[in-house]
């Protein structure tokens, strides 16, 4: 037990090394402060670190994480993120970035009762429902986890889209919007050809008056 936690500090202790063999002006200049230009919505998963998996470095991507990388407009900390990382940050980029083999997606799929992490996931069953003519017709069930998987990343990216903090900054700014998936088994990003980059991109109903609001 001890040993598998000493390991940690000894790493940190180890890259620590390593950073100011490179730079020894490394962590004085991280803690100047930080200006990344992408947020990562991703999954809990211990196999996606989002640093990792991009090349880059601490400092260059602001990251939420969460069980099955979702958007859910109720979640408090995720708005927390989401408000921090755009009127504050000015992120350029949101990144969902979902994985196949996703063990949230897959319990989703399923009619286990997995106590109160089902209350959460039951916003995948809704998008499942949602595409569950192409879902069903797809007779493998590890091709059909997958296709759930890319169908829930776009459809949490919609979601950041219909935020009123996403659409606020596109009054004054460029901001995108992107659909990730990683794979597991090949350590490489899909991109779903998902970007969404204004209101335009959105469906009326969904769509901000922000002058109606100061006006009233």
């Amino acid at each position: 037990m001890e040993k598998s936690y000493n390991r940690l500090i000894e790493g940190n202790k180890k890259w620590v090394e390593e950073k100011l063999n490179l730079d020894p002006t490394y962590f004085k200049n991280l803690a100047k402060g930080q200006s990344p230009e992408f947020l990562w919505i991703g999954c809990s998963d211990s196999r996606v670190p989002a640093n990792e998996i991009t090349g880059t470095e601490s400092g260059e991507i602001f990251v939420h994480r969460n069980v099955a990388n979702m958007v859910v407009h109720t979640d408090l900390n995720f708005l927390s993120v989401l408000q921090y990382a755009v009127q504050v940050l000015k992120v350029k980029h949101i990144i969902v970035c979902g994985h196949y083999g996703c063990g949230g997606v897959l319990t989703a799929m399923s009619k286990t009762n997995a106590g109160l992490v089902s209350n959460w996931l039951r916003n995948i069953k809704d998008v499942y429902q949602k595409h569950s003519k192409i879902l069903d017709a797809i007779e493998d069930d590890t091709e059909r986890a997958n296709k759930l998987v890319e169908f829930n990343v776009i459809e949490q990216a919609s979601n950041l889209a219909r935020t009123s903090f996403v659409q606020d900054a596109w009054l004054e700014r460029d901001l995108h919007v992107h659909a990730w998936v990683y794979g597991l088994d090949s350590g490489t990003i899909k991109e779903l050809g998902v970007t969404i980059k204004g209101v335009e991109d959105l469906e009326e109903i969904y769509r901000y008056d922000f002058k109606q609001l100061v006006n009233s």
